[in-house]
């Protein structure tokens, strides 16, 4: 799984080239997009911004390296977005893939917080400390996964 999270921008770039060359090439039109991002929206949550979506990635090419600005820019964006990233977004809560953590084996290091763009800005949320809210269910989560990619006990994983 961390090798397939590593290579999220290449997988972005070539499902955001698909989705583009389907609208553009073969004509489809945006409402079959949109029916897709849903259903990936019910099965993995909100993966279509960081996974599949070709301004998404303009965007995470546009704003360069992973800093403070750029976190927050993503934050807004991911919680703004489009009509996939409300729709998605609220499904997140729902989907059937979710970030779980395995507490017996998390050593509770904090770095999966820090990679996570919603609990570096928001100090309600934590992947794992007690008593906060989830950042994974939250409306912006897009499921970049860099929490399950950094942890290095092993204890978070996207799962059913």
């Amino acid at each position: 799984m961390k090798k397939i999270i590593s290579s999220r921008r290449l997988i972005q770039f070539i499902a955001g080239a698909a989705i583009l060359g389907a609208v553009f090439y073969f004509d489809i039109g945006l409402q079959y997009v949109l029916i897709a991002g849903v259903v990936t929206g019910v099965v993995f949550g909100k993966v279509f911004c960081r996974w599949m979506c070709p301004m998404g990635l303009m965007m995470e090419l546009m704003l360069g390296g992973n800093n403070d600005a750029t976190q927050k820019q993503l934050y807004n964006y991911h919680k703004l977005g489009c009509p996939i990233a409300w729709i998605t977004g609220l499904l997140n809560r729902f989907s059937v893939f979710k970030i779980k953590r395995d507490a017996k084996t998390c050593i509770d290091c904090g770095i999966c917080d820090k990679k996570c763009y919603i609990s570096s800005l928001n100090k309600e949320y934590s992947l794992f400390r007690k008593n906060m809210k989830d950042p994974a269910t939250h409306f912006s989560c897009s499921k970049c996964l860099a929490c399950v990619e950094h942890c290095p006990a092993g204890s978070l994983e996207y799962k059913i």
